[in-house]
């Protein structure tokens, strides 16, 4: 007998092992074994059994080697997760060792991250007589009381010490022993229980959408949920989910920040309780290994996370719920370079589970896909409760002569800070200036990796690059001509937050960017402390656009409505409208009417005024129409081809060779010509790329694997395919 292993090394192809006698009966498809492999001892996954080698091979020729062991009996892939898995490998032309390796939090596979091992305590009742003291007296049966419990939990509540715990164990009244104790990242966190809730007639035509009209597994076809911001999507997620858990199934609910994970997980956890698992990089290693092993084992039926929560091994998986699945947080940005919601909807296909994508701006490839009818669609027009949809007011900044806010804008939170109401204001920029230069020569300061303005933080006084992470002590004047007074040019969150609190000094104000996000619960404890009411006005990047539900947040301010529309990228209009109708999607989601003020240089600009008419079906009809002709996505696949090297002259001639063998490869596939990335150099590396477009992704991933393996670039050059590519910068 023999098995195919995947090596935990990104090698692009299998290696086949003998299967010893010992091993026979216990080895599956899906486990983890450990494999001689050269020199070391390797690890890797059980891809695929056989009997013997193919008949071209000459066994006699060489001898296989025997797998040492199987690290754990329980498989880690399913058979259906694997082949979901090798379905993306093959794709995304990945190898499939990278596909494994994404799917599993990093904590599951590390050697020194093991179960938690604590000291538990079991009471035991004793036939014979025990002479005790009157407090070992009080401590055994309070113990009894309890039913035991950890050592150290019953050491704090009873206040005694390991020893007298021991003299119990001693005396034969106490059974003490080693358990594993599972690390809880909700574990203190109280959840007060809710119920469902009556649905509008909307609701109940959603679920009814998911259930109703598709009763049965077979060949499911996803369902857009298109809700407008508050109409209740929410809630129709819980109720689909509590149909999943009665009928004895699992789900898995995906949302693109995990800035939205507290909030999502607070309302879920006080539906179905214990049955909520969690799965986010926020988490530490411990907590993540231990929420992973406790879907596996069917404990957790209910995961929810961010883009890798896709991969969670629920058993029986009934439902898949993919929130705001516009986000293009969603696409993985390195090997193996999946979308999540591409993933999920082949994993329901795969495992006869129902997916459901959910969005008030739907992706134009999602609409598009309603339109041809591989997807059902399920409309909520109309805002849950007595909440009513905001009134937008387009502001033109050209006559503000550079100033952060308007002067309606700042009417609009004075009025609000005097009726004790709330306001986000949204600017996606973090930092305090957005580039620092000379007045007097022009000299701008820029990161010699990346060749990038420098942005200042005023937090600690130091100019970043937010590329490469690098930084240099703010100068005190310029290299070039010594002008001692330099230009701080453009805003960020910093320095919006500083004016904001010189305009109002009474208001309390809180920032959330990723500069206030770095400590392990930030995201938590901002957004818990403004929805208890401790601040006034929430300033922040993308991260407080979408999702949130604050009730007493009737004041959304966008305070640069263009930068988003000046980037090189085809779906810039796409992620305007998107962006700027979820963050005005904030205001009046209760009963107090809700308003938003968006700053534009430029207020005539189309996606602008199609958010001031909320009418997304005609903008997506607009911009559908302009793909179309261009031949871009969703009408065909997009893909980047992106290479980097420290050595201009042979990059260039190297992507210059590889858009000429692409181009005549085939005459189905579009190809650009080698130009410099809009974004030049990045952490040291020049950037070239290769835009290459096709109605048949398989064309590409074939052709650019035979080129590239017939004339494999030096190693000086790194190369890399994207396809179904979201940056294109």
């Amino acid at each position: 007998m023999l098995v195919k292993v995947a090596i935990d090394l990104s090698l692009g192809k299998l290696f086949t092992y003998e299967v010893p006698e010992n091993l026979k009966e216990k080895l599956a498809i899906g486990q983890l074994l450990s494999v001689p492999f050269g020199h070391r001892e390797a690890r890797g996954f059980a891809i695929e059994l056989a009997q013997a080698l193919p008949e071209h091979h000459n066994q006699d020729s060489f001898k296989l080697k025997p797998i040492s062991a199987i690290v754990d009996e329980v498989p880690f892939f399913s058979a259906t997760l694997l082949k979901v898995a090798k379905m993306i490998s093959a794709y995304l032309g990945a190898p499939i060792e990278s596909v494994l390796k994404a799917a599993l939090p990093a904590a599951v596979l590390k050697k020194n991250v093991k179960p938690r091992e604590l000291i538990f305590i079991e009471p035991k009742f004793s036939l014979l007589p025990v002479k005790l003291t009157e407090r070992q007296q009080w401590l055994y049966d309070q113990i009894v009381r309890l039913g035991g419990g950890w050592m150290a939990q019953l050491i704090k509540e009873l206040k005694t010490t390991n020893a007298s715990l021991r003299e119990l164990g001693a005396k034969g009244l106490i059974n003490i022993s080693v358990k594993e104790r599972r690390r809880d990242p909700l574990s203190g966190k109280r959840f007060l229980p809710s119920k469902p809730l009556p649905l509008n007639d909307e609701q109940r035509a959603a679920l009814n959408a998911i259930y109703g009209v598709q009763p049965s597994t077979s060949n499911l076809k996803p369902v857009l949920l298109y809700g407008v911001t508050g109409s209740g999507k929410t809630e129709v997620y819980l109720q689909a989910i509590a149909k999943e858990l009665e009928a004895g199934k699992g789900a898995i609910v995906m949302v693109p920040e995990i800035s939205l994970t507290p909030q999502t997980v607070q309302r879920f956890a006080s539906r179905f309780g214990s049955k909520v698992a969690v799965l986010h990089s926020a988490l530490s290693d411990g907590e993540r290994y231990d929420e992973w092993h406790r879907i596996r084992a069917g404990e957790a039926r209910v995961v929810i996370g961010p883009r890798s929560a896709v991969w969670a091994p629920v058993k029986n998986l009934g439902l898949i719920v993919v929130d705001e699945e516009h986000e293009t947080s969603y696409k993985q940005d390195e090997t193996p370079r999946y979308h999540a919601r591409d993933v999920a909807v082949l994993r329901g296909h795969v495992e006869g589970a129902r997916v459901v994508l959910g969005s008030a701006t739907p992706s134009l490839e999602s609409w598009h896909n309603v339109e041809i009818g591989k997807y059902v669609l399920a409309e909520m027009k109309q805002r849950a409760g007595k909440g009513t949809l905001p009134n937008i007011h387009l502001v033109d900044m050209k006559f503000e002569r550079g100033g952060i806010f308007s002067r309606e804008l700042l009417d609009a939170i004075k009025a609000r800070l005097d009726r004790h109401e709330q306001t986000i204001l949204f600017l996606n920029r973090r930092g305090y200036a957005r580039s620092v230069s000379c007045p007097r020569c022009g000299y701008v300061f820029e990161c010699e990796d990346c060749g990038v303005p420098f942005t200042y933080h005023q937090s600690d006084n130091c100019l970043r690059c937010h590329i490469c992470g690098g930084w240099q002590e703010t100068p005190s004047e310029c290299p070039e001509c010594k002008e001692k007074i330099l230009d701080m040019k453009g805003i960020g969150t910093q320095r919006a937050e500083a004016a904001l609190k010189k305009c109002f000094k009474e208001a309390r104000v809180l920032r959330m960017d990723a500069d206030s996000t770095s400590r392990k619960y930030s995201h938590d404890d901002i957004l818990g402390a403004f929805r208890r009411h401790e601040a006034d006005i929430l300033i922040g990047t993308q991260m407080i656009a979408k999702g949130l539900d604050f009730p007493n947040v009737t004041l959304v301010g966008v305070l640069n409505a263009d930068s988003s529309l000046n980037l090189p990228d085809f779906r810039a209009a796409e992620r305007t409208y998107q962006l700027l109708s979820q963050v005005a999607g904030r205001a009046g989601r209760a009963e107090l009417p809700g308003e938003v003020f968006v700053q534009s240089l430029d207020p005539s600009v189309n996606v602008l005024r199609s958010v001031l008419k909320g009418d997304f079906s005609a903008f997506a009809k607009e911009e559908l129409a302009d793909r179309k002709a261009a031949s871009f996505p969703p009408f065909t696949h997009l893909a980047l081809i992106n290479m980097r090297s420290q050595d201009l002259n042979k990059l260039a001639a190297w992507a210059q060779m590889y858009a000429e063998s692409l181009r005549n490869s085939s005459k189905e596939l579009m190809v650009s010509d080698a130009i410099s990335s809009p974004l030049e150099k990045a952490e040291g590396y020049y950037r070239y790329q290769i835009v290459v477009r096709s109605e048949n992704p398989r064309l590409v991933t074939a052709a650019w694997k035979a080129i590239s393996e017939k004339r494999e670039p030096p190693k000086s050059i790194l190369v890399s395919l994207d396809l179904d590519a979201y940056n294109m910068i």
